[in-house]
């Protein structure tokens, strides 16, 4: 299960200001490799991975110690705890679910390990609940779904929303709804890892909706749209960027084209990073990346920036340098809020073919420079 990789084999470590590191770090990545949620975490690793890759010296005594969670909370905490207590790791990540994040992230804080999030950001971890030694380099779980609330304002009067009962799918329908002004056709919490939605279809077709809300990421997305477009209702579909990213559009097929996703980066983002990123994705895995490739490709350049400034022993100073941000996104502009969340733009995408390949492409801005509702409750003000 378990891999250790080591990222470049220099003896001497270079920061990116020229600089050698203060101290190796050492990484410990709880991510999810098998099962239904695979894709995600597979996408999540490699980008991570090639992070560290293209950053060549810069990570050479960055070490990764990377498991696979298999999507389930416990299994999640035995690693966690092994991670610090064996493998003395002093950064955690990887984490997709928040579920799992839930699990996990409190404990690791309170023993002094820095926590920074690919994925996951649970509103607890946002706000009554945040941590000096926790960051998100991701998003705030309802920031996707408040974008996609504003954009169904422009068409939309009467939507049906749905989506898992986890932590995640709550916060979902609360982003969505925070945004949204129009009325609500119905309001259901599917069960996480469902994969048929033949009653929920059934419910959609009888609701009298003009539009449907759904976040299911991963597999029952795809197992979703693939029964939605079946079914022969023709009620306009919609969603956040999860349940429409790179990784599930193949499996999905043709009956995502057209549909509005919302998400903070997309492929055709223009700027120097992410066309690297992009062009060596595809390179070193044969695949175009996903949301969750670019969001741990960030995670990792984040580390890297900060571990060329401070050593990662010394908490105070590490922490304030990667509160600095100082690091060339994919997304463009990027900063952290006070509660050590992203402040970043968030766009609205449609699905399209390139070819023969399904992918997305930026059609609006939703919001500018985008925090998320929860930092008021922060103690980190």
């Amino acid at each position: 299960m378990k891999k250790v990789i080591a990222a470049g084999l220099a003896a001497l470590a270079m920061s990116v200001s020229g600089a050698a590191f203060a101290e190796p770090v050492k990484i410990g990545m709880i991510t999810t490799l098998s099962g239904g949620g695979a894709g995600l975490g597979i996408d999540a690793r490699d980008g991570f991975m090639l992070a560290l890759k293209n950053a060549g010296d810069a990570a050479s005594e960055i070490e990764v110690v990377t498991e696979d969670d298999g999507q389930k909370p416990e299994l999640a905490v035995q690693i966690a705890d092994k991670m610090i207590q064996s493998d003395q790791v002093d950064i955690l990540t990887g984490i997709i679910w928040s579920n799992l994040a839930m699990a996990v992230v409190p404990s690791a804080v309170a023993q002094g390990k820095f926590y920074l999030s690919v994925n996951a950001g649970p509103s607890p971890l946002a706000g009554s609940q945040c941590s000096e030694n926790y960051f998100n380099v991701a998003y705030q779980n309802d920031n996707f779904h408040e974008a996609m609330g504003q954009y169904a304002n422009q068409d939309y009067k009467k939507t049906f929303i749905l989506a898992p009962n986890y932590p995640a799918g709550t916060d979902a329908l609360t982003g969505f709804k925070r945004f949204y002004k129009g009325e609500l056709a119905g309001e259901v919490y599917t069960q996480l890892g469902q994969t048929d939605y033949a009653a929920e279809i059934a419910q959609i077709r009888a609701s009298g909706a003009d539009s449907v809300f759904m976040f299911l990421p991963g597999g029952m997305g795809i197992a979703f749209t693939k029964q939605y477009a079946q079914s022969g209702v023709d009620i306009p579909l919609m969603g956040p960027g999860f349940s429409f990213s790179q990784d599930v559009l193949g499996a999905i097929g043709d009956a995502a084209l057209g549909v509005k996703n919302s998400g903070s980066w997309a492929k055709d983002l223009d700027n120097e990073a992410n066309a690297k990123f992009v062009e060596t994705f595809q390179a070193e895995y044969g695949r175009l990346p996903s949301v969750y490739a670019a969001q741990a490709y960030d995670t990792a350049n984040l580390i890297v920036a900060a571990a060329g400034k401070a050593s990662v022993k010394d908490a105070d100073a590490f922490r304030a340098a990667l509160k600095e941000a100082d690091f060339d996104s994919v997304r463009g502009k990027f900063s952290f809020n006070t509660n050590n969340h992203p402040i970043q733009d968030i766009y609205v995408r449609e699905v399209i073919k390139e070819g023969d390949v399904l992918t997305n492409k930026i059609v609006s801005t939703a919001f500018t420079d985008h925090k998320d509702a929860y930092a008021a409750e922060c103690s980190l003000q």
